[in-house]
């Protein structure tokens, strides 16, 4: 909802009227309860009428109807900037702010009730206004920004009371010990995995259980690749829109485009990451760094790569085998070759044999969650040595 400029003046005009009427409600109490003693305190002859108590609050509704006009403008700027500040605000902060205020507020009260039996007036009436404000400022500060680790404290509590529960029970499904995630948890894609395209083919399988979580910001870098003036990235985009309708039409899978985002988060992955906190969800993507990140902050991934090294036909030093040598390799006399499925491997002293068919033997394979590299020599040296 947008206001124009003759709204915002008008809102500004009625809050300007309201500060008025409380210096004018507040100047009334206090003239009503202060004047007389005031005047008398003044041991100036004036007339028997001005010490009457309404006769005070009459003027000091009207002094402090005067103060207003000098200090209402003044007033109303400050609650505006205040008022954008926490429109602008994430909800979350604000709400878990306002908490963290009123539980330092509660703390305020209960440390005031002993310093206000204490006889000296600087501990009994100023202190307790000054740790007032402090922890007030404080608990408020706190709770916007330590709300994650907040949800996450009593995530884990829910959790283990819950897990608690299901063994007393008897309920606790024994295939799934060791592991905290529900079997049907949230999967949330990343961009990587849907231009990737196999995750197609994985979903279609019904290998992943649950439901499957497309973030808006997911889609919007999609899309942003999409319209991308480069030829490469447009196309890259364009595939994972087509895939990403296939993945919807199947009926295997449950499909959710949640319109969610974080504004106070700019990286895609990072905005990943916290979702996937909020949600107790799993990450599904082939992106190297974030699945490293995801693990570094204890977020559940699922690595498309992990899955597709898995079904690799398993390869044993010793084993013999038929490469093509494409090109050479980073080290001094390598070649380097692949296989059907894409699995690179070094070939040491197999440089001379690039744009040939080779035997060779494996010597060592080595593993990782951003694929699999086989390391070996040809048969022919092997035989020489």
């Amino acid at each position: 909802m947008h206001f124009g400029h003759n709204d915002i003046k008008e809102v500004n005009e009625i809050l300007k009227r309201m500060v008025q009427v409380f210096f004018v409600v507040i100047g009334a109490a206090l003239g009503f309860i202060f004047m007389s003693e005031l005047i008398s305190s003044l041991n100036v002859q004036l007339p028997a009428w001005l010490l009457n108590e309404y006769v005070g609050g009459g003027l000091g509704a009207l002094l402090f109807f005067l103060l207003s006009l000098w200090v209402a403008d003044p007033i109303v700027r400050a609650l505006t900037v205040i008022e954008e500040a926490i429109v602008k605000a994430p909800i979350t902060n604000v709400l878990f702010g306002t908490v963290g205020l009123m539980f330092g507020l509660i703390v305020a009260f209960l440390i005031g009730l002993p310093l206000g039996g204490i006889q000296i007036p600087v501990i009994s009436q100023v202190l307790p206004i000054f740790i007032t404000i402090i922890l007030g400022y404080y608990g408020f500060r706190i709770g916007s920004q330590k709300r994650d680790e907040i949800v996450a404290l009593f995530g884990s509590i829910g959790r283990g009371a819950n897990k608690d529960r299901k063994k007393d029970e008897g309920k606790a499904d024994t295939s799934n010990e060791g592991d905290d995630r529900p079997a049907t948890s949230l999967k949330i894609f990343d961009t990587s995995v849907i231009i990737d395209g196999r995750i197609a083919d994985v979903s279609r399988t019904r290998f992943l259980e649950g439901t499957i979580v497309i973030p808006k910001f997911v889609l919007d870098e999609l899309q942003h690749i999409a319209d991308s003036s480069d030829a490469l990235k447009r196309n890259r985009g364009r595939r994972g829109l087509d895939i990403l309708n296939q993945i919807q039409k199947e009926d295997a899978v449950e499909v959710k485009i949640e319109d969610i985002d974080f504004d106070d988060v700019d990286a895609v992955d990072s905005k990943l990451v916290k979702l996937a906190q909020e949600t107790s969800g799993v990450v599904v993507t082939n992106d190297f760094n974030l699945n490293k990140v995801c693990d570094l902050q204890g977020v559940p991934v699922l690595n498309i790569n992990d899955l597709a090294n898995a079904v690799k036909p398993v390869v044993l030093p010793g084993e013999e085998m038929s490469v093509q040598v494409i090109k050479d390799g980073k080290e001094e006399d390598q070649g380097v070759g692949y296989l059907d499925d894409g699995t690179m491997i070094v070939i040491e002293e197999g440089r001379s044999y690039i744009g040939r068919q080779v035997d060779v033997i494996v010597t060592s394979v080595l593993q990782t969650s951003a694929g699999r590299m086989i390391f070996a020599k040809p048969k022919m040296l092997e035989k020489a040595l």
